[in-house]
């Protein structure tokens, strides 16, 4: 049997795109993070749901063209946006050979409803005489022609093509949370391995729509009335999400330093498994995975996208409270709140804005969705 060694290059993070309920860009997060908060909540527009809105965005600055606007979903113009903010911070909105060499990594979720619709068919579907064939005469008569294209989860990477010029490939990454730390994986992987030199990774999550506040409900993974700290919400587990986008321009040391660029962080390692959830597997994956990374120093900080959700964040905190003892931890929800797909690649760019500007030396970043898989990442100051 052949003994194969496989040479890792070091990848970095050359440009951070994010948008929250906290406004936009690098430096209105890092006070953030500096100052441990407060955060934006909304307690009363989907009550008795508190959620994290999105700030006002200028949507001109990113997406000139009010026609591409409007033709995109909340999410969508968020994800652009976000990906827009990462192309500028690389410095390479305007390189048109570096846009087609770039590949594209999204992770996005499944498109908006329209609520209205919705609502009359269920609320029409209650009296029906004969309700399949009542439900298949108003799916195809009062849903829109256009109504299915515009839900597909890989037009936010054809979006960020059209507006921004890339040309490169992409590929789109559903799955809810897992989307996210695969997502931020594979970009990593492939700048490692020598496949890619330059990748833009991210994903945006509209958390202000009925329709995923109902699905979250079904299931009992909502938390009620008033927003708590996401490790200390035993009286009421459960997600209290937020409107969030970020995406981080992932590049190999090399091209970095040979074209003179910022570097925010090194990216040196990434994870992702998947337990059965049995109670403890949560905490043991995750200890798995942070266990590759080293020991933690004092000067080390712990960013956790945990979901809040009952048994499984309780479980993370215990595997957070092995790697790194010492170490500042937070949880990103305390800030932004729950991104879903988003979570992953927000709770990296917090880790790299908190690296980029001095407040630590090294960073993990850790998450366990809200009812499948886990992952972890490592980062260290440039």
């Amino acid at each position: 049997m052949n003994d194969m060694t496989t040479t890792r290059r070091d990848v970095v993070i050359t440009g951070i795109g994010i948008a929250s309920s906290l406004g936009e860009g690098v430096e209105a997060h890092a006070a953030a993070l500096a100052a441990g908060g407060p955060p934006v909540v909304d307690s009363e527009s989907f009550k008795p749901y508190p959620l994290h809105p999105l700030a006002p965005l200028e949507l001109d600055r990113q997406i000139p063209k009010k026609s591409d606007q409007r033709q995109m979903e909340p999410w969508q113009r968020l994800g652009v946006y976000a990906a827009g903010l990462a192309l500028d911070s690389a410095g390479i909105k305007q390189d048109a050979e570096a846009k087609s060499a770039l590949q594209v990594i999204v992770a996005a979720g499944g498109g908006e409803r329209d609520h209205a619709v919705d609502s009359a068919i269920l609320t029409g579907l209650r009296g029906a005489n004969e309700p399949g064939t009542y439900l298949n005469e108003h799916l195809m008569g009062d849903l829109r022609p256009t109504l299915f294209l515009a839900q597909l989860s890989n037009l936010l990477a054809g979006n960020i093509a059209i507006v921004h010029g890339v040309t490169g490939p992409s590929r789109t990454f559903m799955g809810e949370e897992q989307a996210g730390v695969d997502a931020i994986r594979t970009a990593h992987a492939r700048i490692a391995s020598g496949q890619s030199d330059l990748m833009l990774v991210g994903g945006a999550y509209n958390a202000e729509r009925r329709d995923m506040l109902l699905l979250f409900e079904l299931g009992g993974y909502l938390r009620r009335d008033r927003f708590a700290p996401v490790f200390a919400r035993e009286d009421a587990p459960g997600l209290i999400t937020g409107s969030a986008g970020a995406f981080l321009v992932l590049e190999s040391a090399e091209r970095a330093a040979a074209r003179g660029a910022k570097v925010h962080a090194r990216l040196s390692q990434t994870g992702a498994t998947r337990s059965r959830r049995a109670p403890g597997t949560v905490e043991s994956a995750l200890t798995g995975l942070v266990s590759g990374f080293g020991p933690l120093g004092a000067d080390a900080l712990a960013i956790s996208a945990a979901t809040g959700c009952a048994g499984i964040t309780a479980e993370e905190a215990g595997a957070l409270a092995k790697a790194a003892p010492s170490a500042k931890r937070l949880a990103a929800g305390d800030l932004v709140g729950h991104g879903v797909e988003a979570a992953f690649p927000v709770s990296v760019a917090l880790a790299a804005i908190a690296l980029s500007a001095g407040q630590a030396k090294e960073a993990i970043v850790t998450g366990a969705g809200h009812w499948r898989g886990e992952g972890a990442a490592h980062l260290v100051k440039a």
